[in-house]
């Protein structure tokens, strides 16, 4: 019996499976997109100019997955039939240590009063946002079962809507949120990959597409008619800033930045586990329903790690500490920013789009009505491609990967892309109830 299993389970080992190694071939991708990007003139000036940087970051560790040199995760077959599942922990390691490092090196220089000088649109963006993840599930679903009523159809535990709902809890708010909805709307747990899967391959897609605008962001910006003084303005102090207090940093200065960094997220780290703990408690003093699963994200230790490291690189920016930027705090969080970015291409294999055609187009549709909202709002009220783009992936993302799209464009920026998607674990439940309610409607329909 075994045999006839591990026939049917294929042997999906990559080439490289030790996460050292692994780290060493992104690390070599990534010095090679840089010193590609480098050049002045030539094919690699023209090609950079089309296609940025950091999309090729997250881009070549996916081209990398997907012809088999390296991979996320695994199913061995050994020679006696034994199954084994792997999986690696480059993403874990650069989310929960690199990324709030990133987020403190990178908040030292904030200037928090203009931020706040950005004015409202970067929140109207964000709710236009979430609103297309509202609107754009149930209207998915309509569209996608007039052709292939079969794709968004299943009853009981098995009804797609229900599965459908964890994409929503997780495009407006975050991981906790996905959780949340999987729990309120007892969706097949068998069948919950699937819908993991489409969470990746549509998430990834979307981010790829607003990394590649990034590079084109002055010709759109100009195509909304957009205002981006302020934006520039705060771009302009920061970096006046910087080259007022710039200096050769001296091995001690190298030493305080390790400091800041990795003492921070050992704080955030302790400060997570005990509040996400504490309100774990909280959180379960509800009865089981729909009041529980609301709060469910504040018992999620990634949601306080992130809120703890932000407040303490803001209150860190109010002290002489600041004047490390100046030593490159912000250069090297842009480091671990583009290390993460790695780790999340790295989790993209481009073949799979092939495997689950019908809820793929589901997802797709989805994403373009909420693109599409975005894009209607943008030009409506002339909001930069910043706000869109962090708007976007705030939502879609969350705060793994709006701060590395808001750095993109300034390290300066980075707090603003945690700032709503924070926001979005806070509403992340809500909005996903209703926009669920709406697709049991249009299944129904």
């Amino acid at each position: 019996m075994q045999d006839t299993v591990s026939e049917i389970i294929k042997d999906t080992t990559p080439l490289f499976t030790n996460d050292t190694i692994v780290f060493g071939v992104l690390m070599i991708a990534l010095g090679v997109i840089f010193y590609t990007s480098s050049k002045e003139s030539g094919f690699w000036s023209s090609f950079y100019k089309i296609v940025p940087a950091l999309f090729m970051a997250y881009f070549l560790p996916a081209l990398l997955t997907t012809f088999g040199v390296i991979s996320p995760e695994w199913t061995s077959v050994s020679d006696t039939g034994e199954i084994t599942e792997n999986s690696s922990s480059l993403y874990y390691v650069s989310s929960r240590y690199l990324l709030p490092a990133a987020l403190v090196l990178m908040t030292l220089s904030i200037d928090l009063k203009a931020v706040f000088n950005l004015g409202p649109k970067a929140l109207i963006m964000f709710i236009t946002g979430t609103l297309g993840i509202v609107i754009g599930g149930p209207v998915a679903v309509l569209l996608v079962g007039t052709f292939s009523p079969e794709t968004v159809g299943g009853v009981g535990a098995d009804a797609v809507w229900r599965g459908l709902s964890t994409l929503a809890g997780s495009w407006i708010g975050g991981g906790a949120n996905q959780t949340a909805m999987l729990e309120i709307y007892g969706y097949n747990q068998a069948l919950y990959g699937g819908m993991v899967f489409v969470d990746i391959v549509i998430a990834n897609i979307w981010m790829a597409i607003i990394l590649i605008g990034i590079g084109k962001a002055s010709k759109i910006d100009k195509w909304l008619g957009a205002d981006t003084s302020a934006i520039e303005s705060l771009k302009e102090k920061v970096s006046a800033y910087s080259l007022a207090v710039k200096r050769n940093p001296s091995l001690t200065d190298l030493m305080i930045l390790g400091a800041i960094a990795f003492g921070t997220v050992g704080i955030a780290h302790l400060g997570a586990g005990w509040l996400s703990g504490l309100f774990d408690n909280f959180v379960n003093g509800f009865e089981p329903g729909i009041t529980r699963n609301i709060f469910t994200f504040l018992s999620s230790s990634f949601f306080w790690m992130i809120t703890i490291t932000t407040i303490i690189g803001v209150l860190l920016s109010y002290t002489k500490l600041r004047t490390y930027e100046g030593a490159g705090a912000s250069k090297f969080g842009s480091v671990f920013i583009y290390i993460l970015v790695a780790s999340i291409g790295m989790k993209m294999d481009l073949t799979l789009i092939f495997d689950n055609l019908g809820l793929i187009v589901v997802g797709a549709v989805w994403m373009i009505i909420h693109a599409g909202l975005l894009i209607l709002v943008a030009k409506m009220i002339k909001a930069p491609y910043f706000f869109l783009a962090v708007g976007s992936q705030a939502n879609v993302g969350g705060a793994a990967s709006a701060p590395i799209v808001a750095s993109a464009f300034h390290p300066s920026l980075a707090t603003v892309g945690v700032l709503l998607a924070v926001f979005g674990y806070a509403i992340g439940t809500v909005g996903a109830i209703l926009c669920t309610v709406l697709m049991q409607l249009a299944a129904t329909a």
